[in-house]
């Protein structure tokens, strides 16, 4: 984990983006002599560091000590510090209910502050509002919205000589040429249990999702399971992947820095993951060009749909030092100028419409998707509990080593969820 801090930059305040701010009904921008320091904790790294810089610029005299850190670090050590009374003022936060740092584990705990009374809570588009929000109030600011899919490397790709595939008999042909040349296809870091998730999510959005967008409602109503249905396809399907040769030698050994390093220096012709990993293969090769890609799970292009959603955001500690900047801070990060810098940094694209955002070509794909409804939710926002996907993230590692099937896995993924809240 890295801590960094970063001082006031002097500039003009734009008031219509911020509101006052501080704790204890001081003035954290201004006169009272309250805390002029905001204690943030984020997994956003390599963009959040530019929002501080410019949350900074705008509100002179203000001091932001923030952390970064990796997602499996992340989400055990928020909970205890919130537990605990340590946490930060402003934390990550999920949509959803798919993990221990998600929206609605966390507010209900009682350790997110409702934020409905800001002014940018009533304009989030339904989709996101859903999982922004616990029991009918909101608790997250969503900023960004996000896809998964294949990430090109588009100099390798082009040295290859290979297309970019659309149907999946094209995808493991791509995969063999790639691997007969002595680039694999895709880097895979699955040495990060997070990383384990995306080939599937990718693939059972076409594949469950494609004939049956009522598949969550079926699920919570229980007329349907994970071991009965297409979800067993698209877990053969990702080790088919793995058997063909897609991904580079031990996915297991390899962490997801590592596969970034593999796809942005060209040793891999691109890598499966979020929309947000570009801006961190950009900034391994800045003079590199990525896009990103729908991943095939059938022979008809017209069937294929993307895994794209609400991604992570910034929920206020409850308890948290400085309340009022923390939301000072959270209403920046809404605000058009926030959102599109964070959007910018991430190779993302904004949550709330009319920012005035213009769309990155390397997301060409993904804008046309979500304009298209051919896209559905990351499928852990809207399980009834996080341990779901905890299950699911260490049985892929499991069924990788061989040390588990996917008939197993998807049994147990079926208790977790039948187990409810």
């Amino acid at each position: 984990m890295k801590t960094r801090t970063l001082t006031a930059l002097v500039a003009t305040t734009t008031a219509a983006a911020l509101l006052a701010a501080c704790s204890g009904g001081t003035k954290a921008g201004g006169s009272g002599g309250g805390s002029k320091t905001l204690t943030l904790a984020s997994v956003d790294q390599g963009s959040v560091e530019d929002v501080v810089k410019a949350f900074e610029k705008a509100n002179p005299g203000v001091k932001v000590n923030f952390t970064t850190s990796g997602v499996d670090q992340y989400q055990p050590q928020i909970r205890t510090q919130l537990s605990s009374g340590t946490a930060p003022d402003v934390m990550s936060v999920w949509p959803g209910n798919g993990n221990p740092g998600a929206t609605y584990v966390l507010a209900k705990a009682g350790y997110l502050r409702d934020l409905s009374d800001q002014s940018w809570a009533a304009k989030m588009p339904d989709a996101i509002k859903g999982v922004a929000q616990y029991e009918d109030k909101t608790y997250t600011a969503i900023f960004a919205q996000s896809g998964i899919g294949m990430v090109f490397n588009e100099q390798a790709l082009a040295k290859s000589g290979l297309t970019a595939p659309d149907t999946w008999t094209d995808l493991l042909a791509f995969c063999r040429a790639a691997k007969a040349k002595g680039t694999p296809a895709f880097a895979l870091g699955n040495q990060d249990n997070w990383v384990t998730q995306l080939v599937q999510y990718a693939l059972v959005a076409t594949l469950v999702y494609g004939p049956d967008r009522d598949f969550d409602k079926k699920m919570q109503a229980g007329q349907a399971t994970f071991a009965k249905s297409p979800w067993r396809a698209a877990l053969d399907k990702y080790m088919t992947m793995e058997k063909t040769g897609c991904f580079q030698k031990n996915p297991l050994g390899t962490n997801y820095e590592a596969s970034q390093q593999l796809a942005a220096t060209g040793k891999t012709l691109g890598i499966i993951q979020g929309n947000w990993v570009i801006a961190l293969l950009q900034k391994k090769n800045p003079e590199g060009t990525f896009t990103l890609k729908a991943l095939p799970a059938t022979d008809d292009p017209a069937q294929t749909v993307i895994p794209a959603a609400a991604s992570a955001g910034y929920g206020v500690n409850a308890k948290a030092k400085n309340k009022e900047l923390a939301l000072k801070f959270v209403n920046f990060v809404m605000s058009p100028e926030g959102m599109n810098l964070f959007a910018k940094k991430q190779g993302g694209l904004p949550a709330l419409p009319d920012t005035g955002y213009q769309v990155d070509p390397s997301l060409t794909e993904l804008s046309t998707f979500i304009k298209a409804n051919r896209t559905v939710p990351f499928m852990d926002q809207l399980w009834p509990n996080s341990k779901v996907q905890q299950t699911m993230l260490s049985g892929l590692q499991e069924v990788f080593s061989g040390q588990s099937t996917p008939d197993k896995l998807l049994k147990e993924m079926d208790t977790d969820y039948q187990a409810g809240s």
